[in-house]
């Protein structure tokens, strides 16, 4: 890293310090010989170095290399140095000068930068640690008090309120599992030194798996596909896609009350494939819809208990951060009282159905 930050200063230097140079000569070419003008340039240089560069080093030696190359290329006496003129050294020391302010000024900003973003870094972690106690506080409640209830009263409880109160403790504890996931696959995808391995996926497929997996989880809720009649194949990390549309379809049957439709729809659009989960439920609040993907879009106080109890910003920020690494992005739109649309992008390679199937 060190290496590659001094390659770009030593780059930023020359490149600035032979732009002059050019400059000069084609203001020559051009106007012909003017005092000061050579100076004036040179130190334009010294400043985008200054600018452009970490710390005073660099600055300061392009302040010198300019020096000499005025001193030598465009002041009498020609290719020959000569310090005894008394404007060589101020215009030396100006240089200096300038290049010790810009770079004392761009330092600061720097640092300045840096704690903004540390500070919003901060912020995003306690707001995370703040959505998910609050998240996984309510079901690990549930847990415990269904357990405690069974344990305490076995002998006088019948069979069926056991079978409900174990049957709500398996719930919330695979939802706790789903959050764990939500979880890990962030701190994956946030890591500098792991990058998403993408592979050929069939949408067809991909679709499939995921309307399956919902179909267990929630059995009452019919999920309607529109998908493409072309054959299209997706470069993605298939689980962590699949974990995005689950929590989105999850989401709209925890969250979107009212609901008596929920779409699937997938179609291309160039060499993007787009996918669309839609409701016609409730809605998002203007006011939560702005942070939704942020992980502090928190839960609704109107909405029904199970949704309050299942919060979603964690798994919306978890979907925001996947595309993300895959290069894509996500949006959503909705109106009180008339349905949310959730969607996202990702690059395909398309293949048409007719070559498919010549294929096989």
């Amino acid at each position: 890293m060190k290496k590659k930050m001094l390659l770009h200063d030593a780059l930023v230097m020359a490149g600035a310090l032979c732009g002059a140079y050019a400059m000069v000569l084609l203001t020559q070419v051009v106007m012909g010989r003017i005092d000061g003008v050579a100076m004036l340039i040179f130190m334009l240089a010294v400043f985008i170095t200054s600018m452009y560069t970490e710390g005073y080093f660099w600055g300061a030696a392009a302040s010198v290399i300019s020096v000499l190359a005025v001193n030598f290329a465009f002041l009498s006496p020609y290719f020959a140095f000569n310090f005894t003129l008394s404007e060589n050294l101020f215009s030396g020391l100006v240089m200096l000068v300038v290049s010790i302010m810009t770079s004392t000024l761009t330092t600061r900003i720097k640092r300045q930068e840096q704690l903004r973003m540390e500070s919003e870094k901060e912020k995003m972690r306690a707001n995370l640690l703040r959505a998910v106690s609050h998240d996984l506080r309510t079901p690990l409640t549930s847990i415990y008090g269904a357990c405690s209830t069974v344990i305490e009263n076995y002998d006088s409880l019948d069979k069926t309120k056991t079978i409900k109160l174990l049957g709500e403790a398996c719930s919330d504890a695979q939802w706790l599992n789903r959050m764990v996931e939500n979880l890990l696959s962030v701190t994956r995808i946030d890591s500098e030194k792991v990058t998403v391995q993408k592979t050929p996926t069939v949408l067809d497929e991909l679709v499939d798996a995921v309307v399956v997996k919902f179909k267990k989880r929630y059995p009452a809720v019919p999920v309607q596909l529109d998908l493409p009649d072309a054959f299209i194949v997706i470069p993605m990390d298939s689980m962590l896609i699949q974990q995005v549309l689950m929590n989105l379809l999850e989401n709209a049957a925890l969250h979107a009350k009212g609901m008596t439709k929920l779409v699937l729809k997938v179609f291309t659009v160039d060499d993007r494939a787009v996918f669309e989960v839609t409701d016609d439920g409730c809605g998002i609040p203007k006011e939560r819809l702005k942070n939704l993907f942020s992980g502090t879009g928190g839960t609704d106080p109107d909405a029904p208990a199970d949704s309050r109890k299942h919060g979603m910003g964690i798994g919306l920020s978890v979907c925001a951060a996947i595309i993300k690494a895959h290069g894509g992005e996500i949006r959503a739109e909705s109106r009180p009282g008339e349905g949310t649309t959730i969607r996202f992008w990702l690059k395909t390679e398309e293949i048409e159905l007719e070559d498919a199937e010549d294929e096989q």
